[in-house]
């Protein structure tokens, strides 16, 4: 098979996480799914909304995170929203654990992705964001689109 014949597998993300959180460290993690998630992953049918991860027991779960019924799944169907356990180092979870001991730190999924066939999340420990915090992002992004505007053409500046 050439590359323009490959299939590319779609790529999730959770683009409200880096609005909403500050995200101070990401992990990759595997993830333990049903052969009719994956179906449906590859298909690009999830969501992210509310989707968080937590610790329980010395293991890592993710919890609301929406994979849509496989079509030609019949009775093997899975839960679209059953907790999924997540695989990661010992050493790894170890830091996750330190890092939501601390006040206002939790867990949040990135973005979702196939790595050499096997399914992938992206975690990051993050803090949340007041409001004025998000505005200051906002306008960062407002301020940088303009510059690369400006770069590209000779545009006036609004501020």
């Amino acid at each position: 098979m050439s590359d323009k014949e490959k299939k590319t597998t779609p790529t999730i993300q959770n683009r409200k996480a880096r609005h909403d959180f500050n995200v101070e460290e990401t992990y990759e993690a595997g993830l333990v799914l049903k052969g009719t998630e994956v179906k449906s992953l590859r298909q690009g049918k999830a969501s992210f909304t509310d989707s968080f991860a937590y610790l329980q027991d010395g293991e890592v779960w993710l919890r609301e995170l929406y994979i849509k019924p496989y079509e030609h799944g019949s009775y093997y169907n899975h839960d679209p929203r059953r907790p999924r356990k997540l695989l990661l180092h010992k050493k790894e979870i170890r830091a996750l654990d330190k890092a939501t001991q601390q006040k206002g730190y939790t867990i949040v999924p990135l973005k979702l992705y196939f790595k050499n066939g096997n399914a992938k999340v992206l975690i990051g420990v993050a803090k949340g964001k007041k409001q004025f915090d998000k505005r200051d992002s906002i306008k960062e992004k407002d301020v940088k689109r303009q510059i690369e505007r400006n770069v590209k053409g000779n545009y006036k500046i609004n501020m």
